[in-house]
């Protein structure tokens, strides 16, 4: 069997979908269009941001992986399925509330943060805010379940935002924010009670899962034996 060039190969790398974690700024909902289980919304996102957007381009929204449907000058209209809106934190959007977003990355754009998908796993919610002179410490409240893939000093995504790990607890985690992050982002605004999206570092998922896999079935084999 022959093999193609590596030239011919490449050609074929794509980066689909794929988001940095670095939030590029804060968008605007001008207008929400709420059906049974659909919803349509219109953000007005800052000017230039939507230079050579196409429609069917990826943004994620509070870090959720949306499809342009249709742009007028800077406003973008996405569309949110059932799904979506139960699992995230979209469903609460309203005329006037503030996103963050972040246009998808290309081939050799720099990955200031970690490698984000868009794909929210859970929400949670803020149940602490601690400000200092010169950052703040935000603390959630998430299901349990969720607690083993997050770890002090590793990555998630809250919002988004790629973000350290700060301390973690039973069914909480914190965060700490600096200035620049709370002034570009929508965690400068968060308020307790309020709800924000998570995606789970991916790395991380994946060592634990397999790590409870191969656990187990060593303990099943040393059972039978």
């Amino acid at each position: 069997m022959k093999c193609k060039p590596a030239q011919q190969q490449q050609k074929k790398l794509r980066v689909s979908s794929l988001f940095t974690g670095i939030v590029q700024g804060k968008g605007h909902v001008k207008q929400v269009h709420k059906q049974h289980e659909f919803s349509s919304i219109n953000i007005q996102f800052p000017t230039g941001r939507t230079d050579a957007i196409q429609t069917g381009a990826s943004v994620a929204i509070n870090g959720t992986c949306l499809t342009v449907t249709s742009q007028d000058h800077d406003t973008l209209t996405f569309d949110i399925i059932k799904e979506t809106l139960r699992a995230t934190n979209l469903g609460q959007l309203q005329q006037g509330s503030e996103v963050n977003f972040e246009r998808s990355a290309r081939m050799g754009d720099e990955i200031g943060g970690h490698h984000v998908s868009g794909h929210v796993h859970t929400t949670a919610q803020v149940r602490q805010i601690e400000d200092t002179e010169n950052n703040r410490r935000l603390t959630f409240q998430i299901s349990k379940e969720w607690m083993k893939y997050i770890l002090p000093k590793g990555f998630i995504a809250v919002d988004g935002c790629s973000l350290t790990v700060g301390e973690t607890g039973e069914d909480w985690f914190s965060i700490y924010l600096i200035p620049e992050t709370l002034r570009v982002t929508v965690l400068g605004t968060k308020q307790q009670g309020d709800t924000v999206n998570l995606e789970i570092d991916a790395q991380t998922q994946a060592i634990v899962d397999t790590v409870e896999k191969v656990v187990q079935q060593y303990l099943q084999h040393k059972d039978l034996a």
